[in-house]
């Protein structure tokens, strides 16, 4: 396994690191599928084994995820150790009308910190971040605040935010204008390169970066196929709509899959490898289910050309924005 610097931090990361988003479970609020679907507890233990077994330090997870389930789970395998790094969001809850709530409030933030340190059974969490965020947020200013003050009461050791998928350029100035927090979690991958110019701003100004949705809900592992379809408890359901698995396998199996035997690599391995190719990026972080999936996205990765490189990039602006146009629509 292959370690980099968190941006100016001290916390060193190993470049694959687990996603827990899918280990939550087929948790639904509001009648809105916000997992993967149905999990099952000791395949995901077995997993996080098998992930610190080949190398992994860096855990990335949410209060959101299976409303605190995947946490727990982090708690109870790893808690409080001081060799593994774990990074948390906060600003999504279920509401008490039972739909989805959105709350960036300073005390809100503080107890919602607390709630994650216990159910992960930690001292301090070593990235906190908010949980998308969004301008009106930042500049209502609780939410900042909150993170400060966690931070100078050794409750979270860094923080920074979780950028939107379509559009993260507002809340990642205001962090640079403002030269607050220490990192930044964004959306990154063969089809969505949107926050590429974020790269390397982060990485000048010292910024840690988490490449979050790198195989862009399982369309980059090879395994999704033009008539999958997905349960209604999978959020995918509602995503990965016919027209998009068209649209997007037309493209990788004509400008991206030759790539994988070129480089005797699969497409998950060939995506990720794609990712690590910036410099900029300190981890990336795929979801993981199973110890299977471990194997999968740490055993296959490869060093790209440099114009395989830019073939992959140049491909952004020539073949996958009206992709990207669809995504944004469906939401």
């Amino acid at each position: 396994m292959i370690y980099r610097q968190f941006g100016t931090t001290d916390l060193r990361v190993s470049e694959i690191g687990f996603g827990t988003w899918a280990i939550g479970g087929a948790a639904s609020v509001g009648g809105v599928a916000i997992g993967w679907g149905e999990s099952d507890d000791k395949v995901s233990v077995s997993a996080i084994d098998a992930a610190i077994h080949v190398g992994i330090n860096f855990f990335d997870t949410a209060d959101f995820y299976g409303l605190g389930h995947a946490e727990e789970l982090l708690g109870n395998t790893i808690g409080n150790r001081s060799d593994m790094i774990i990074a948390s969001k906060v600003g999504q809850k279920k509401g008490d009308d039972g739909k989805i709530a959105i709350d960036y409030s300073k005390d809100y933030i503080i107890k919602a910190c607390e709630a994650s340190l216990r159910r992960l059974k930690r001292d301090a969490i070593d990235f906190h971040h908010l949980h998308v965020a969004r301008m009106h947020h930042l500049d209502n200013g609780e939410c900042i605040e909150a993170m400060l003050r966690l931070q100078q009461q050794g409750k979270i050791r860094y923080w920074g935010i979780s950028l939107i998928t379509f559009n993260p350029f507002p809340e990642a100035d205001f962090f640079f204008e403002h030269n607050i927090g220490s990192g930044f979690q964004l959306v990154f991958n063969i089809i969505n390169q949107k926050a590429l110019p974020i790269l390397q701003t982060a990485a000048a100004k010292g910024y840690g970066v988490i490449a979050r949705m790198p195989l862009q809900f399982g369309l980059l592992t090879g395994k999704i196929k033009r008539d999958s379809r997905f349960n209604t408890d999978d959020h995918r359901s509602y995503r990965l709509v016919p027209q998009i698995l068209d649209s997007s396998l037309n493209i990788l199996e004509a400008q991206v899959w030759p790539l994988c035997e070129k480089y005797g690599t699969t497409e998950a391995g060939l995506a990720l490898s794609y990712i690590l190719s910036y410099p900029e990026v300190s981890a990336v972080i795929p979801g993981i289910r199973t110890p299977e999936h471990v194997g999968r996205n740490t055993e296959q990765l490869v060093t790209l050309e440099a114009a395989d490189k830019m073939h992959l990039q140049n491909l952004y602006t020539s073949h996958w924005l009206p992709v990207m146009d669809m995504m944004e629509k469906q939401g």
